[in-house]
């Protein structure tokens, strides 16, 4: 019995060194591309340039950089991070790698009400009267990102919640939603839909600090809440009865680290919009990377980070001077991956 556990804290401690390595290099990775990301704009400049316009305040490039440059690139990771979070959490719950913020709602929920805006107040940006010029982008796609949630959660809990009815119900509510957002698209005003179209493909385009604020806000307070979960997030790999002889609450953890699903994924949907297998791919790339037994969720954070960061780079460059939205390129390289992965599942 020693040995044994012996054996198994070795392997614990070898797993949680492969998953910090991945996580350090991840970050080292992530560093590299925003700067890359900051070279590119109407005012090009080398890493040099980038790295003394960054600490340099007497520099003539500090104003591009702090103002212009580094929002952006800010915002593409922390929502990179906050969106792959959201997707460890809700794989980890329903047990199933197929499972991510789009099909609890959220990204629909927060697409339709934003389209909805736009085509009752005439402006994407704003508009002059109306719900959309009351509350602005933001706040109307955090709303119904939340209400998209209720209305799946509502409808999939039958004496407490069960994963893979979770999984279809929100399936179904978000082809709903799809249909309703495709629908306003075509009695709005072409020009106003089509600005709404950007938004709704995930761009990281004008981006600033008030991008930036929200979404940092959100992972330093749910980060640490996600983590001090992580026992629950074990048990809940098990099923019931096993949770139950575990001492854990399974309907109120379930209930809570959604909540902080469900959080995460919306206030990076305000900041930029639905991003796409962003938080599908992440956790299970991280998951590989790290060998892990679950999706790690420091590790999905990092990976999801890297992932929007070097797709916004890819975005930037590869049709210059034409600028893709960040959730095109993402739709692009995920599409095969969700393929990949729905062919394993059925190996």
């Amino acid at each position: 019995m020693t040995a044994l556990s012996l054996r198994l804290g070795a392997l614990s401690w070898r797993l949680r060194l492969r998953a910090v390595t991945v996580s350090v290099t991840g970050l080292v990775l992530l560093i590299l591309l925003m700067a890359l990301n900051m070279r590119i704009g109407d005012l090009p400049m080398s890493l040099p340039e980038v790295l003394q316009g960054t600490f340099d305040v007497n520099s003539a490039a500090h104003f591009v950089i702090m103002e212009l440059r580094l929002p952006r690139a800010l915002t593409g990771a922390l929502v990179g991070a906050a969106l792959a979070l959201s997707g460890a959490l809700i794989q980890s719950i329903a047990r199933n790698p197929l499972a991510s913020p789009e099909i609890l709602g959220v990204t629909t929920g927060a697409s339709v009400t934003v389209v909805a805006g736009v085509v009752a107040s005439g402006s994407v940006y704003g508009g002059t009267s109306g719900l959309l010029a009351t509350l602005g982008v933001p706040a109307l796609a955090l709303l119904g990102g939340l209400l998209g949630a209720a209305v799946v959660y509502g409808l999939a809990w039958r004496r407490g919640l069960d994963g893979y009815r979770l999984v279809l119900v929100g399936i179904g509510v978000a082809a709903v939603f799809t249909n309703v957002k495709f629908w306003l698209l075509t009695v709005g005003d072409v020009n106003d839909t089509g600005r709404a179209m950007v938004w709704i493909s995930g761009s990281l385009n004008g981006r600033g600090w008030e991008h930036v604020v929200p979404v940092a806000l959100a992972l330093a307070v749910l980060v640490p809440a996600t983590l001090l979960g992580t026992r629950s997030l074990d048990a809940l790999r098990f099923g019931d009865d096993v949770v139950t002889a575990l001492g854990v609450r399974m309907n109120a953890a379930r209930g809570l680290l959604i909540l902080a699903a469900v959080l995460l994924a919306a206030v990076a949907t305000a900041s930029a919009g639905p991003i796409a297998f962003v938080a599908l791919a992440s956790p299970q790339i991280a998951l590989r990377l790290a060998r892990s037994a679950r999706p790690p969720l420091l590790c999905s954070a990092v990976t999801g980070a890297v992932l929007t960061a070097g797709a916004d780079l890819i975005a930037r460059t590869v049709f210059s001077p034409i600028e893709l939205p960040v959730g095109i390129v993402t739709a692009v390289l995920g599409a095969p991956y969700l393929i990949h992965l729905i062919w394993r599942a059925r190996k």
